[in-house]
């Protein structure tokens, strides 16, 4: 029992004292009328593992949008400095989202079709942390979806990110 007491209490110190960071998309945010906010959790110095949930208010008749209206996406970092301020990180994810796909009749846009889908892929960026906590980070990056033919090809990874490290 002293051991299970003991396990206890170090898995709860550890997560307690590890690092988080709590986001938003201020670049989803202003252009495209769409909240994106992830929390990143590190498992180590140079590994974090994080949730990032998008929901889109663009109409869909709109000229630029994400054909996205929902997406969970999991993802994993890397980090390739132990540089606190600047650091450049890879990325893997897998994007689970929902939203309408435009289908072209005649060359004239008239119809959507509704899709679900789930996407493995990669991205890229760095991230700034300033010594009060404000995290800043940009990155990019693409997936492809794997189930649906009626889906799109491609799910973009984009976002210029402004939170909170605690």
């Amino acid at each position: 029992m002293k051991r299970f007491l003991l396990i206890i209490t170090i898995c709860i110190t550890s997560f307690t004292c590890a690092q988080q960071e709590i986001k938003i998309d201020i670049a989803d945010a202003l252009i495209l009328k769409t909240i994106e906010i992830s929390y990143e959790y590190y498992i180590a110095d140079q590994s974090s593992v994080g949730l990032s949930t998008l929901f889109s208010f663009e109409k869909r008749t709109s000229d630029f949008r994400y054909n996205e209206e929902k997406m969970i996406t999991p993802y994993f970092r890397h980090y390739f400095t132990k540089d606190n301020k600047w650091n450049l990180f890879g990325e893997s994810f897998f994007a689970i989202s929902s939203g309408y796909k435009e289908i072209k009749i005649n060359g004239t846009s008239n119809t959507y079709e509704r899709f679900s889908d789930g996407a493995i892929g990669i991205a890229a960026g760095t991230k700034y942390v300033s010594k009060e906590g404000i995290v800043i980070d940009i990155y990019g990056g693409i997936g492809r979806n794997l189930f649906s033919a009626n889906s799109p090809l491609l799910v973009p990874r984009l976002g210029v990110n402004i939170g909170w490290r605690f």
